[in-house]
């Protein structure tokens, strides 16, 4: 079973995510982190918990989603995982982040890459990707199909949907990834935005108004 720790980070309030099971390994989830007491909270979590991270996954390359990413892993000694759809987002992560003043430690280049419908392992647990471009062209769901939940980055929250007037975001891509790939494909799982609280794909595809 997938045990998941949120932590909100930053000055624009990132969920960051922790999945872990009773292996104790684990994988962070947009570390998110701005500041040495950020880092702290999330390392002395994974330290309470005794847990081992195998990777960082990045369901995509915005700045305010990959601060920490360096820190998280020179201290755990695990890659930084994204699609690569977006290492030009990641390339230029201190330059977006320039126009909203606020700092962040460069990353040259994700260690490996993940692509649609491939399968993330970690101790006896398994995640799936789900390639949701629009918000970004990389930005991807990382689904457990087996619990039903997914974590979309900033695909989709509750009652909204991502932005798209960013670099390389495009409105009608992504409103095609939110209705005919992570809805048509998961009608009902309990989804973790990247901002915000939790919702749900079924509650989603009645109620928000930009998928009416």
């Amino acid at each position: 079973m997938i045990y998941i720790k949120k932590f909100a980070f930053n000055p624009l309030q990132v969920n960051c995510f922790v999945l872990y099971d009773e292996t104790k390994e684990a994988v962070i989830i947009d570390p998110a982190c701005f500041n040495a007491n950020e880092r702290e909270q999330l390392e002395q979590f994974v330290e309470s918990e005794g847990l081992k991270p195998t990777k960082i996954l990045l369901t995509h390359g915005h700045f305010d989603h990959i601060m920490g990413c360096e820190y998280v892993k020179a201290k755990f000694k695990i890659p930084v995982v994204v699609h690569k759809q977006d290492e030009p987002l990641i390339q230029n992560a201190v330059a977006h982040a320039d126009m909203f003043g606020l700092p962040i430690e460069p990353i040259e280049q994700a260690d490996e890459y993940m692509d649609d419908n491939e399968t993330v392992t970690f101790g006896d647990s398994k995640l799936k990707v789900l390639h949701l471009p629009g918000h970004s062209p990389g930005g991807v769901g990382i689904i457990c199909e087996e619990q039903k939940f997914g974590m979309v980055g900033d695909v989709l929250f509750h009652g909204s949907i991502g932005r798209t007037d960013l670099p390389m975001g495009d409105h009608a891509t992504l409103i095609s990834s939110i209705k005919d790939k992570l809805i048509a494909n998961y009608p009902d799982i309990k989804i973790f935005s990247g901002h915000g609280p939790e919702t749900s794909t079924a509650f989603e595809a009645d109620n928000n108004p930009f998928l009416q």
